[in-house]
């Protein structure tokens, strides 16, 4: 297939790209790199055979004609998203211009090229959104494609917002769509304002690891390259105008992810250890949700996927890459500093 993939010199969005060219896609990766956006994250790929970049912002309706026109994709995979929940707490106008504005005009511009190419049934819109968008769990249950909408934050509403958009123009205008909400990703190439790259960094450094609270919040965490496998695997074989919830079937609390990072740093880098000593706790973030979990019975059962990685695995996987790829990181720790999340 050819691919129009958005947002793809971020963190899942490069992930996808790169997946997309290993199983020999042709790939127009679109984005255009905001502060956490990186072309360096798909350099591996960029001389690979299809690959073509366009520095375009999805609210920008004349380049994304132009961009569908010349290009002629098969099939959209739009990751490009505003995504840091600080940031969204703190300036929530680039998530409502970039998620819900965004959205729609890519939108839009999607629907005006099918009609253009004759309505396709082969072509697929395919929006990548949060659990997020679902609110906050108790100590039990789980999200399921069927949950009620309830978000909490600046983001989580305008991933919401989204999210109804686009099931919108499938319902009215037929454009053929499938739908992801994803859990908590991790992995290389992660933006260092996350909680995980931030406590790897900050314990590298010797700097206090900062936990909102008291560390009790729960995500599901999703290695990005298991998460990146499930969206192509959406794209190729999922059902026209259906959603599907992706878990990485991986539960953790906040305060036994930092020091689960602390210890396999104390088994690297055994001369600063113990890095658990550098944990802080802080005031916890306004409306803080408290649990996350999804119930990945869908895709498992029509699609037969389910995450190859554990939460341990993957850890040690991402430890070991901030701590191999420092060429990376240090150019951005200026720019992750203005803002640094905590939580998730």
């Amino acid at each position: 297939m050819k691919i129009l993939v958005t947002g793809g010199a971020g963190f899942i969005g490069s992930a996808v790209v790169r997946q997309a060219v290993r199983d020999g896609h042709e790939v127009i990766n679109l984005d255009s790199l905001t502060y956490a956006a990186n072309i360096a994250n798909v350099a591996g790929v960029s001389n690979a055979p299809g690959y073509v970049f366009e520095k375009v912002s999805i609210t920008d309706r004349a380049a994304l004609d132009d961009v569908f026109a010349r290009h002629k994709p098969d099939a959209v995979m739009h990751l490009a998203a505003e995504s840091h929940v600080d940031r969204s707490i703190d300036g929530p106008t680039a998530f409502i211009e970039t998620n819900i504005t965004g959205t729609y005009t890519l939108l839009e511009a999607a629907r005006a090229y099918w009609e253009s190419e004759g309505r396709p049934v082969s072509f697929r819109f395919h929006h990548i959104s949060t659990d997020e968008v679902f609110g906050s769990l108790g100590a039990t249950g789980m999200f399921t494609e069927d949950t009620p909408y309830d978000p909490r934050s600046p983001y989580s509403a305008s991933k919401a917002s989204s999210d109804h958009l686009v099931r919108a123009w499938h319902e009215t205008y037929g454009l053929p769509i499938v739908l992801t909400n994803c859990s908590n990703n991790y992995g290389p190439f992660h933006f260092p304002e996350k909680l995980i790259p931030v406590v790897i960094l900050n314990a590298i450094h010797g700097k206090p690891i900062p936990v909102y609270g008291k560390g009790e919040n729960v995500r599901d965490w999703l290695y990005v390259e298991d998460h990146a496998d499930a969206l192509l695997l959406v794209l190729t074989k999922g059902e026209v105008g259906r959603s599907y919830n992706i878990g990485g079937e991986n539960e953790a609390r906040n305060i036994d992810l930092v020091t689960t990072i602390c210890k396999l740093l104390d088994e690297r880098r055994p001369e600063s250890a113990p890095h658990a000593d550098l944990i802080e706790f802080v005031t916890d973030r306004p409306g803080h949700d408290m649990r996350y979990a999804i119930d990945p019975t869908r895709i498992r059962e029509e699609l037969g996927w389910r995450p190859s990685v554990t939460l341990e695995e993957g850890l040690a996987l991402t430890v070991d890459w901030y701590l191999q790829n420092e060429d990376w990181w240090r150019p951005l720790l200026n720019i992750a500093m203005e803002r640094r999340g905590t939580g998730s």
